[in-house]
């Protein structure tokens, strides 16, 4: 795994969006297609079903660099219907530890001094977003590079202002109309920020999820309408959940990082700030094995319930062997962050195990 990143953990999140893509990914090494796309993305035929996951692609130069580098299918990382500002540094750190129980979060996770393999991260960027009037015209952008067999999924993440229920619902439909004002056609809702604390994260409430997808449908029924969830311990939770939104929806992305506590070698927080950085998302290689199962779960409750959404597998896919392992469970679709982030021949390594 190659040791420099297309993110510069040094730098603030907006260095790395003026100055980057950073490592083999800002080089001109372009990988190329051969024959003809035969996977389906949400009606787009692309060479492969794998690709980068929400967040580490912020801008049109960032996705470019993803498609160069062979991946098919890439996300542009989450925006929100207004500014929102970025958690202070650092945002990223590699972490000591191998698997990731996702019932016990409440257990002490510590940083490690290197990105060294198996790589684990934990992430505290709090879902930055610029105005929509900057990050309209970058879409538009993003999608004018797109070739043939490559789809851009574009990402949302709702804000609770406080204002009640009906506002919060009439955030996201507004998100979707602005996205669709800039060319999106496939769209992922983002649940399960861990920024809003575990207990907290809109997908564990199915009640308000189905309101929201209900009113995106009713004024955006031309799209493809993804929904990201995290790990859900409760199975009849997950029933509850899948029963009122999987027939919205066209597809479920899982899982989302996992909000565990990091705490420094002297028990002090990871991640300087509030109470929103107490609990980093985790990345990486920790939680293949709840993301796996996830997948496992969300294709038997397909079956069982007879509805027809794709499922796409995140979480821990850092090699051709993690790709398999979610095919094989179930995911109609795979996509990586940390593996990609560190490895820019990961999809053209996952091609050649095709």
């Amino acid at each position: 795994m190659p040791s420099e990143s297309l993110y510069d953990t040094s730098k603030t999140y907006y260095q790395n969006l003026q100055e980057g893509p950073f490592g083999s990914f800002g080089s001109g090494k372009i990988y190329h297609n051969s024959g003809e796309p035969r996977y389906d993305f949400f009606g787009v035929k692309v060479y492969a079903p794998f690709g980068i996951a929400a967040g580490p692609l912020p801008g049109a130069r960032f996705v470019k660099a993803a498609f160069d580098k062979g991946f098919d299918i890439v996300t542009f990382k989450s925006v929100r219907t207004h500014e929102y500002p970025c958690h202070s540094v650092p945002n990223i750190l590699p972490l000591n530890i191998r698997h990731l129980d996702p019932i016990r979060t409440d257990e002490p996770i510590h940083p490690k001094n290197s990105f060294a393999k198996p790589l684990s991260l934990a992430n505290s960027f709090g879902i930055p977003s610029s105005e929509p009037q900057v990050w309209q015209p970058e879409i538009k952008q993003a999608f004018s590079v797109l070739q043939k067999g490559q789809a851009m999924l574009t990402a949302f993440q709702g804000t609770d202002r406080g204002k009640g229920q009906q506002a919060f619902i009439d955030d996201h439909a507004l998100g979707v109309r602005l996205l669709k004002e800039a060319g999106a056609r496939i769209i992922e809702i983002n649940l399960s920020c861990p920024n809003q604390g575990n207990a907290a994260l809109l997908c564990f409430d199915a009640i308000t999820t189905q309101a929201i997808m209900t009113a995106i449908r009713q004024y955006s029924s031309d799209i493809r309408l993804l929904v990201k969830i995290t790990y859900f311990p409760d199975q009849a939770q997950l029933k509850e959940f899948v029963i009122r939104v999987g027939p919205l929806v066209d597809g479920i992305t899982a899982i989302n990082t996992i909000g565990c506590r990091v705490v420094d070698a002297a028990g002090k927080q990871a991640f300087p700030g509030g109470a929103d950085r107490s609990k980093p998302g985790i990345s990486g290689h920790a939680i293949k094995q709840a993301g796996i199962d996830m997948v496992t779960r969300l294709a038997q409750l397909r079956g069982d319930l007879g509805l027809r959404y794709k499922i796409v597998g995140v979480g821990g896919v850092l090699d051709a062997n993690d790709f398999k392992d979610y095919r094989n469970r179930g995911a109609d679709i795979v996509m990586s962050v940390t593996g990609a982030m560190w490895n820019p021949d990961l999809a053209a390594e996952i091609k050649a195990a095709l």
